[in-house]
C-alpha cells in the first residue's frame, strides 16, 4: 500500500490526550502522520512531544517555521483537525491565522487539500451564533465538518466524555477523502 500523508491537527480539548492512539490507528490505516497542535495543546502534551515525534517519525509542530527554513514535512494528502475547539473552528472560518495549525488549514482550502474537521465543544458554546456560522462557512468552503448526527454531538458544560470522542469517524472520513468515491 502506498503511504498517504495525514496532517493530524489537534486543539486543546480533552480528547487530544488520546492522540498517540489515534496516530497508531492512522498508521495502521496506511497513513504517514504529521502531528500539529495549537500552542495550548502542545503545552498540555509537553512531556509527550518527543515520544509523539518518535511515534510519527516527523517533528511535532505548533509554531510557524522561520523564514528560509526548509519545510520538514511531506506534502499533505489530507488534513484532519480534531479535536477542533470553539476557538479553532471560529478562527479558521474567519481566516485568523495566528496559530500554525489554523494557518495551514486556511491555506489548505486554497490549495485544494481535502480536509476533515471534528469539533469538540460543549452545548453552551454551540449556542453562540458565530459557531453555527463558522461550521456552515467551513462546509461551504469544502471542509467536511463532522458535527451533529454522524459526528461529534456536544454535551452539557462540565459533563464531557473524552473517552467517547468518536475518533474512528474522523479517521474514516479522512480515509474517504483521499480514497475517492470509487475505491470502496
Amino acid at each position: 500500500m502506498t503511504s498517504r500523508t495525514l496532517y493530524l491537527f489537534g486543539s486543546a480539548a480533552p480528547p487530544v490526550f488520546d492522540v498517540a492512539k489515534v496516530v497508531e490507528d492512522a498508521q495502521r490505516r496506511g497513513f504517514d502522520v504529521c502531528l500539529g497542535l495549537t500552542p495550548t495543546a502542545a503545552s498540555w502534551l509537553d512531556e509527550s512531544l518527543d515520544g509523539l515525534a518518535a511515534l510519527t517519525g516527523n517533528p511535532v509542530r505548533w509554531e510557524y517555521k522561520q523564514p528560509g527554513e526548509p519545510d520538514v514535512w511531506p506534502k499533505a494528502d489530507v488534513i484532519l483537525v480534531a479535536p477542533a475547539t470553539f476557538n479553532t473552528v471560529n478562527a479558521w472560518a474567519l481566516g485568523i491565522t495566528r496559530d500554525f495549525v489554523v494557518g495551514v488549514v486556511a491555506e489548505g482550502i486554497g490549495k485544494g487539500i481535502p480536509m476533515v474537521a471534528m469539533p469538540c465543544v460543549n452545548a453552551a458554546y454551540v449556542q453562540h451564533r458565530r459557531f453555527e456560522w463558522s461550521v456552515a462557512e467551513l462546509r461551504e468552503m469544502g471542509v467536511e465538518v463532522l458535527f451533529g448526527e454522524g459526528g461529534f454531538v456536544p454535551n452539557q458544560p462540565g459533563s464531557g466524555k473524552p473517552n467517547e470522542y468518536p475518533w474512528h469517524l474522523a479517521l474514516d472520513a479522512a480515509e474517504r477523502a483521499v480514497s475517492g468515491p470509487n475505491s470502496a
